[in-house]
């Protein structure tokens, strides 16, 4: 469905991607890890198109995305929805209308900026937008302003905006990596029921090995902007960290642990 052809971004002289290909079959949850500095935000960036690539193809059930302008961006970006670590909520505003945003890219015709200003959405999309706060037990909360929630609501409420928007795939770019454990259990809790639920297929960036190998079906690990390793959870036994790595698994923890929050999203 997916598929990534010798993808590489450079920034001058640091080349954040490195000729990287991966082919990514519909309804699969991946897992990506790696240091900070690996090169999964960027990867995730670029297949959104919100980064773009400096060589390389993105293909999408043989659409070549990386041509895509326009309206055809924009619905691309439409069909694969991204969630950032930091929620990206517009604070000010209602949970529920935060969730509503996702059906702006639905919208088409002259009026339709004017009608998402004054938040004049559909009773359909309401029921929708109910619905998802509903499935991630938030609909006690539709009406609290997105700032009096904690960052785990917040993150399901990011997913819930997501799957407004119908999309085929979820990016998720470290969406735990703020969360305290507790918080991120019910966040990947909430993106593995998508992916399974609804067959959306999910890029997943993630900072702990423990995580990646409960949750996902793929495991890809990335270094200085290339896949060193790419396979089932079960493959990624603690001597083939040590082998990717150079440190024990325990160590690997302990240092990504280590990583202040602020950080992790510049992975």
């Amino acid at each position: 469905m997916l598929e990534l052809e010798s993808l590489t971004r450079r920034f001058g002289a640091v080349t954040a991607v490195d000729h990287v290909s991966l082919k990514v079959p519909a309804g699969q949850m991946v897992g990506i890890i790696g240091r900070s500095g690996a090169g999964k935000s960027t990867l995730l960036r670029m297949i959104n198109r919100l980064q773009e690539p400096s060589s390389g193809r993105i293909l999408f059930e043989g659409q070549d995305i990386t041509a895509l302008r326009g309206a055809a961006l924009r619905d691309w970006r439409t069909s694969c929805a991204m969630i950032f670590q930091q929620f990206n909520l517009v604070q000010r505003l209602d949970v529920l209308t935060n969730v509503l945003i996702g059906r702006l890219n639905r919208r088409r015709g002259p009026l339709s900026t004017l009608t998402s200003m004054l938040k004049l959405f559909t009773a359909e999309e309401r029921a929708m937008a109910l619905a998802a706060l509903d499935r991630f037990d938030l609909v006690d909360q539709a009406l609290q302003r997105a700032e009096t929630l904690s960052g785990g609501q917040q993150q399901r409420v990011a997913i819930a905006r997501a799957l407004l928007q119908e999309p085929r795939i979820i990016l998720a770019d470290e969406p735990i990596a703020s969360l305290d454990p507790r918080n991120s259990r019910v966040v990947m809790d909430a993106l593995r029921d998508v992916n399974r639920r609804d067959g959306i297929t999910v890029l997943c960036n993630l900072h702990h090995l423990d995580t990646a190998r409960q949750y996902c079906d793929r495991i890809v690990a990335m270094q200085q902007g290339r896949i060193v390793f790419d396979g089932p959870p079960a493959a990624l036994t603690p001597a083939r960290v040590e082998e990717i790595y150079g440190v024990s698994e325990e160590e690997f923890e302990e240092q990504a642990r280590s990583v202040p929050a602020g950080l992790v999203a510049a992975a």
